[in-house]
C-alpha cells in the first residue's frame, strides 16, 4: 500500500509544480501587460508623424480567400516565368525528394521494427544482419535529406532573383522611382518592400510548398498502406479530424495576414525615419534637431513594438490552440484510431502469437498512424504559414500594382484641402508633350504641384538654341516646377510643351549627385566606361574638361581617373559643382538647366565655364541671384510668386529685376 501512496504523492507533487509554473507564467504575462499599460507617459508618445496619407484606413486586408489565391497566381507568373524552366525543374526535384523521404520513413519504420523484434526474440544473428542492412541505407537517406534541403534553398534564391529583377526593372523604368516617392503616396517605404519583403515572400512561398507537399504525400502513402491492411475506418477517423480541425483553425487565424501586413508596414516606417536622419543629417545638425528627431524615431519604434507585442500575444494564443488541436488532440485521436483493430480479437492480420505478431504489427502500423497523425498536424499548421504568406502576398501585389500605374502615367495622391483644382480642363497628364530639336516652347501650360496647387495658370514662352535665359523669382513661385515639367518628372496638367528629346536636355542641381565609383565615373555619369568609348570620348577629353573647370589637380594623383574615393565627402561643395559642370561639358546637350549650380564657385571660374557653354552651343536655363551672370544671358523669365510672370530680353538694366 505504501508504494501506491508514494506514487500518488509523487504524482500530486508533480501536478502541483506544473500548476504553480503555469500560474507564475500567467501572472508574469498579465503583470507585464498591466505595467506596460500603467507606465508613465513619455515625451515621444505625444509625437505625431506623417508617413502615409491614408494610414491604417488603407491597410491592405490579407485573408486566405479567393483574392489571395488570385494575387498569388499573378505573382507566381513572375517567379516562375515559363512552363519549361529551372524553377519548375526544382519543384519536381523537391517533389521527388519528398517522395523518396516518405519512402525512406516507411522503410526505416519497418526495419526499426524488425531490429526490435530480433532483440525481443533474442535472435542475435538476425539482429546483426538487420543492423548492417539498416546502417547501409543511412548514407542514401542522408543524401535524400540534403538534396531536399539544397533544392529548397536554390528554389528560394531563384524566386527572389526573378522577383527582384522584375520589380527593379519596373521601379527603375523611366522616372518611376522618383514618382513613387514624390508624386504618389500609396507606398512610403519602397526600400522595405524591395529588400526585406521580397525575401520573406519568396521564403514563405518555398516553405509553404515543401510544408504542404510532404504532409500530403505522407497522408496519401500512409492512408493507402493502412487502408490496405487495416481497413478504411482507422485512417478515415484521422482524415475526418483533419477536415474539421483545419476549418476551425483557418477561421481563427484570419487576423494573421492583417497583422503581418501591419508589422511590415511599421518596420518600413521605422527604417524610413532612420534613413531620413542619415540623409538630412547636416541640416538637422545645423538646426540642433537631435532631440526632436530622437522623439520621432522613438515614437515610430514604440508604435512598432506595441504592434509586435500585440502580434506576439496573438501568436501565443494561437500557438496554444494549434498545439492542442493539431498535435495533442490529434495524437489522442490517433491512439483511439489505432486501437480499433487491435481490440478486435479475430482481426485477420492480428491472429496468431499474441506476444509476437500483435506486438510487431502494432509497432509497424502504430508508427505509420503516428506518422499519419503528424502529417495531418503539419498540414493543419501549414495554414498558419499560408495566413502569413497572405500578408506578404498583399504587400507584393500592392507594389506591383503601384509600379504598373506609375509606368502607365497614373498616380494617386491625397490632396491638401483647399488645393484641389476646380478647372475641369486641366488635370494630371492632360497636357501634350511634343519633341523637337533646338527649341523649348510652353503654350498655355499651367504650373501645378502634385498636390494640386496652381502656381502659374497659363505659362507661354519660347526659347530657341542660343538664347540663354535667366530664371528668377521668390521661393515657391514655380521655378522648380517649370524644370520638373521640362525633365518629365511631373505630369503636365494642360497646354502643350515642346522640348528636345531625352538626352538633349541636362539638369545640374545646387548639390550635384556624386555616384559610387572612380573619378571618371563622376564626370561621365550616368554613362559607363564602355558607353564613353562608344561615344568616341577618351580620357584625354575628360582631362581637358577638368582643366576647363580648374580641377586638373584631382587626376594628378595615384590611379588618376581610375581613383576610387567617397567623392561626396572627399570633394568640397565648390569642387562638386565644378565636377557637375565638367559632366555637362562631357554630355554637351542642346539645353542645360543650371539650378544655383555655381553658388560655391568663384566668379572668375564661373565666368569661364559660362563662356565655354556659349562657345560650344549649350543653351542655358539658369536659376541664380548672382548679378555677375546677367551678361551671360539674353532673356529673363521672372515669377512674382502670385501667379504672374514676365518674359523679356535683358537690356542690362538692374531695375528690371527689382534689385
Amino acid at each position: 500500500m505504501a508504494p501506491s501512496l508514494s506514487k500518488i504523492a509523487g504524482g500530486n507533487r508533480n501536478l502541483a509544480i506544473a500548476i504553480a509554473g503555469c500560474t507564475a507564467a500567467t501572472w508574469i504575462i498579465l503583470y507585464g501587460k498591466q505595467v506596460h499599460k500603467a507606465r508613465k507617459q513619455r515625451p515621444e508618445d505625444e509625437i505625431q508623424y506623417f508617413i502615409s496619407d491614408k494610414k491604417e484606413k488603407r491597410t491592405t486586408k490579407a485573408h486566405v480567400n479567393s483574392i489571395f489565391f488570385k494575387q498569388l497566381r499573378e505573382l507566381l507568373k513572375i517567379i516562375i516565368p515559363k512552363k519549361w524552366s529551372t524553377e519548375n525543374g526544382l519543384l519536381l526535384v523537391i517533389a521527388a525528394s519528398l517522395i523518396a523521404r516518405s519512402i525512406s520513413d516507411i522503410w526505416m519504420i519497418q526495419n526499426a521494427t524488425a531490429i526490435e523484434s530480433t532483440i525481443i526474440t533474442m535472435n542475435e544473428s538476425q539482429f546483426h544482419t538487420a543492423l548492417v542492412k539498416y546502417l547501409a541505407a543511412l548514407p542514401a537517406i542522408a543524401v535524400v535529406n540534403n538534396v531536399l534541403k539544397w533544392s529548397i534553398g536554390e528554389l528560394k534564391l531563384r524566386f527572389r532573383t526573378n522577383m527582384s529583377q522584375y520589380l527593379y526593372a519596373e521601379y527603375l523604368k523611366g522616372f518611376t522611382y522618383y514618382k513613387m516617392s514624390n508624386l504618389d503616396n500609396r507606398i512610403a517605404n519602397a526600400d522595405q518592400l524591395l529588400t526585406t519583403d521580397i525575401d520573406k515572400f519568396c521564403e514563405s512561398v518555398t516553405d509553404l510548398y515543401s510544408n504542404i507537399c510532404k504532409p500530403l504525400l505522407d497522408i496519401v502513402i500512409y492512408v493507402y498502406r493502412l487502408t490496405t491492411n487495416l481497413g478504411g475506418t482507422t485512417p478515415g477517423i484521422l482524415l475526418l479530424y483533419l477536415f474539421f480541425s483545419g476549418v476551425f483553425l483557418t477561421d481563427l487565424r484570419k487576423p494573421t495576414g492583417r497583422l503581418t501586413v501591419m508589422e511590415q508596414k511599421l518596420e518600413g516606417e521605422f527604417r524610413y525615419v532612420n534613413s531620413r536622419l542619415i540623409t538630412n543629417s547636416e541640416e538637422i545638425a545645423f538646426y540642433r534637431g537631435n532631440n526632436r528627431e530622437k522623439l520621432t524615431i522613438l515614437a515610430s519604434f514604440n508604435k512598432l513594438v506595441a504592434h509586435m507585442r500585440k502580434f506576439l500575444e496573438f501568436r501565443v494564443g494561437m500557438g496554444i490552440v494549434d498545439n492542442m488541436v493539431a498535435k495533442y488532440i490529434a495524437t489522442v485521436v490517433g491512439f483511439y484510431a489505432v486501437s480499433l483493430p487491435f481490440f478486435e480479437k479475430n482481426h485477420p492480420l492480428l491472429t496468431g502469437d499474441q506476444a509476437g505478431e500483435r506486438l510487431s504489427r502494432y509497432y509497424t502500423f502504430g508508427r505509420m498512424l503516428v506518422k499519419l497523425a503528424e502529417a495531418i498536424g503539419r498540414l493543419v499548421l501549414a495554414g498558419r504559414e499560408m495566413s502569413r504568406l497572405a500578408g506578404f502576398t498583399a504587400r507584393m501585389t500592392e507594389l506591383t500594382v503601384v509600379l504598373k500605374d506609375l509606368n502607365s502615367g497614373r498616380y494617386e495622391r491625397t490632396m491638401v484641402s483647399n488645393s484641389s483644382v476646380a478647372d475641369a480642363e486641366i488635370g494630371p497628364g492632360k497636357g501634350l508633350m511634343k519633341f523637337q530639336d533646338n527649341i523649348i516652347r510652353f503654350e498655355h501650360v499651367p504650373l501645378v504641384t502634385p498636390n494640386g496647387d496652381v502656381l502659374v495658370k497659363d505659362l507661354n514662352f519660347e526659347v530657341k538654341s542660343g538664347m540663354n535665359v535667366l530664371v528668377c523669382g521668390p521661393n515657391g513661385c514655380g521655378k522648380s516646377s517649370l524644370f520638373r515639367i521640362l525633365g518629365e518628372l511631373w505630369p503636365t496638367w494642360g497646354g502643350k510643351v515642346t522640348k528636345p528629346p531625352a538626352g538633349k536636355l541636362f539638369y545640374i542641381p545646387q548639390r550635384p549627385y556624386m555616384t559610387l565609383g572612380t573619378l571618371r565615373d563622376q564626370i561621365i555619369y550616368p554613362h559607363t566606361h564602355q558607353e564613353m568609348k562608344r561615344r568616341g570620348r577618351t580620357d584625354a577629353d575628360l582631362q581637358a574638361y577638368l582643366e576647363l573647370v580648374q580641377l586638373s589637380y584631382l587626376q594628378v594623383r595615384e590611379k588618376g581617373l581610375d581613383a576610387i574615393e567617397d567623392w561626396i565627402d572627399v570633394l568640397s561643395g565648390g569642387e562638386k559643382q565644378r565636377i557637375a559642370m565638367a559632366r555637362l561639358f562631357y554630355h554637351s546637350p542642346q539645353f542645360a538647366i543650371l539650378d544655383e549650380c555655381t553658388s560655391a564657385v568663384s566668379v572668375d571660374v564661373e565666368g569661364s565655364m559660362y563662356e565655354y557653354c556659349r562657345k560650344v552651343g549649350i543653351t542655358l536655363f539658369t536659376v541664380s541671384h548672382r548679378k555677375s551672370l546677367w551678361k551671360h544671358h539674353d532673356y529673363y523669365l521672372q515669377f512674382d510668386g502670385h501667379g504672374a510672370y514676365d518674359y523679356a530680353p535683358i537690356d542690362g538694366s538692374e531695375q528690371q529685376f527689382g534689385s
